[in-house]
């Protein structure tokens, strides 16, 4: 399928709903509502949520690769090691910051709440508020790129970095001075040299952070 401005268009239409579905079903609001009203969803509303965003996904990247065309740009020669090798330290750190995670509990295969009582650092959380979308950013800007990706790479840009203001919103809310502290000293998504905690002082911050649950 050739990529006209009406298809990429579309694309990016995909995109935008699939983004606003997903901020949706991640809301406070409605969990609450659904806590308050449907028990038995609730138990299992992360598994849900986790098979939601899955299914939704297919739509927008399934056009992507139906749009695949003529690369924009494409690396080559000592530029193809580097974006690679960055995609894959880049996929590294990621299986490694979930070391400090529940991953059952994040993808739902845990019933029941999954509400953490204090912040969760990993060593990247030390030099970057959010690294699981740093690395996204590296993943998405290492790939060759014709219309559709470079479609698909700018709309998924725009909501990593909408999706970071969300969620610092959520975590100031839920953590308090705790996570104003960290955010104060931490970027939010590129990490630089000279702004960074130490484990000591991410250590205090998580402990200061602590919630006791309900």
């Amino acid at each position: 399928m050739t990529a006209y401005p009406s298809s990429l268009g579309l694309l990016a239409f995909l995109w935008f709903l699939y983004f606003a579905l997903h901020s949706f079903t991640a809301s406070h609001w409605l969990k609450q509502r659904v806590a308050e009203r449907y028990q038995a969803i609730n138990r299992h509303y992360r598994l849900i949520y986790v098979v939601v965003a899955c299914v939704t996904l297919i739509p927008p990247v399934g056009l992507m690769w139906m749009l695949a065309g003529e690369p924009l740009w494409a690396w080559r020669g000592p530029a193809f090691w580097t974006a690679n090798g960055l995609a894959l330290l880049a996929l590294a750190g990621f299986w490694h910051s979930t070391r400090v995670y529940d991953m059952d509990a994040f993808f739902g295969l845990k019933a029941g709440p999954t509400e953490q009582t204090s912040l969760r650092l990993s060593p990247a959380h030390r030099f970057v508020r959010h690294p699981w979308y740093f690395y996204g950013l590296i993943i998405i800007w290492t790939r060759d790129m014709d219309a559709a990706r470079l479609t698909s790479a700018v709309c998924l840009t725009l909501y990593i970095l909408a999706g970071s203001r969300l969620e610092d919103r959520k975590l100031l809310i839920e953590y308090g001075s705790a996570y104003r502290l960290y955010r104060e000293r931490v970027p939010g998504l590129i990490p630089r040299p000279w702004r960074y905690i130490t484990h000591c002082e991410a250590r205090d911050i998580v402990a200061a952070s602590h919630r006791p649950r309900a």
